[in-house]
C-alpha cells in the first residue's frame, strides 16, 4: 500500500501547490491514499468548510490538524460533520471532533490517528497515554495505522517514535513547518520522520511574510501575520506499507519547488 502525506498546508499557496503536483505524484508512486495536515490551510490559520471541500475535491482523502484547528471559530460547531477531518485526540473529551479516522483502501482498512505534543505547547492529556487507549480500541483486522504527531520538540517526537515502534505503521511529525532529514524505518517496522515540513511560500518565516515575523522578533510587539507569496515549496512523504502486517517497507521524503 502506498500512502502520500503532505506537511502543513499554508493558505492559498499551499493549496495551489498541492493542486499542481498531486496528480503527477499519485501517478508516479501509484498512491492509494492521500493525506495532509490542514490546520493552516485557510488564510494561514485554521480551516473553513469551503477549504475543506476544496481539498476533498482535489483528492485529499484524510486531513489532520493541530493547535490551530480552532482558529476559524465558524468551524467549531460543524467539525463533527466533516468526516475526513481530525483534531488531536488528546484534547479533552468535551472538545468537538475526533482524533481517529477509519478508511478503506483498495486492499485493506487504514486507521489514522492525530495527536498533539505537550512540550512548549498547550497542556493537553498525555499523548502517550491517549495513543495507548486508541490502539487498544482498534479492530483487530486493521493492520495499517498512521499517526500525525503535531509537536514542537524533536525529543518528544523521537520518543513517541520509539514508544510506538512496531505498534503503528508510521509516525509522521508535523507543526514546525521545517522538513527534517531523519526519515527511517525503526527496528520493529514503523516509518518515522520528525517533521514532514510544509506546503507554502518558500521566501517566508514558516509561511508568513518575513518582515512581519521580524518585527515581532526584534520589537517583542504583537503584529498581524499574513501568508507570504512567491515560489512555493512542497514537502511530503510517500510510505510503502505491507498491508498484511502493517509494517513499513519504505519512507521517501519528497521536496519540490514551484514558481509562483
Amino acid at each position: 500500500m502506498r500512502i502520500l502525506f503532505f506537511g502543513d498546508l499554508i493558505g492559498k499557496p499551499g493549496r495551489s501547490g498541492i493542486g499542481r503536483v498531486l496528480a503527477e505524484l499519485i501517478g508516479r508512486y501509484r498512491v492509494e491514499l492521500v493525506g495532509a495536515n490542514v490546520e493552516n490551510a485557510a488564510g494561514g490559520f485554521g480551516l473553513t468548510r469551503d477549504v475543506y471541500n476544496q481539498l476533498l475535491e482535489m483528492g485529499i482523502d484524510f486531513m489532520t490538524s493541530g493547535n490551530h484547528i480552532w482558529d476559524k471559530k465558524d468551524l467549531i460547531p460543524m467539525i463533527k460533520d466533516l468526516d475526513r477531518l481530525l483534531r488531536p485526540a488528546n484534547f479533552p473529551d468535551q472538545a468537538p471532533g475526533t482524533g481517529l479516522l477509519l478508511l478503506q483502501a483498495r486492499e485493506a482498512p487504514v486507521a489514522v490517528l492525530n495527536l498533539s505534543g505537550r512540550v512548549f505547547m498547550d497542556p493537553l492529556e498525555s499523548p502517550f497515554r491517549v495513543v495507548d487507549e486508541m490502539i487498544e480500541q482498534l479492530p483487530k483486522e486493521i493492520k495499517v495505522v498512521l499517526v500525525d504527531f503535531h509537536a514542537e520538540a524533536t525529543s518528544e517526537k523521537v520518543a513517541m517514535g520509539w514508544y510506538l515502534d512496531g505498534r503503528v505503521s508510521a509516525l509522521l511529525g508535523t507543526h514546525t513547518h521545517v522538513p527534517t532529514a531523519d526519515e527511517r524505518i525503526l527496528p520493529q517496522g514503523t516509518a518515522y520522520i520528525s517533521d514532514v515540513g510544509m506546503c507554502g511560500p518558500l521566501n517566508s518565516v514558516i509561511g508568513v511574510k518575513s518582515d512581519q515575523a521580524l518585527y515581532r522578533f526584534t520589537t517583542g510587539m504583537p503584529h498581524r501575520f499574513e501568508v507570504a507569496s512567491g515560489p512555493i515549496q512542497i514537502n511530503a512523504v510517500v510510505l510503502d506499507i505491507d498491508d498484511k502486517t502493517g509494517k513499513a517497507v519504505s519512507i521517501e521524503r519528497i521536496q519540490k519547488l514551484l514558481d509562483n
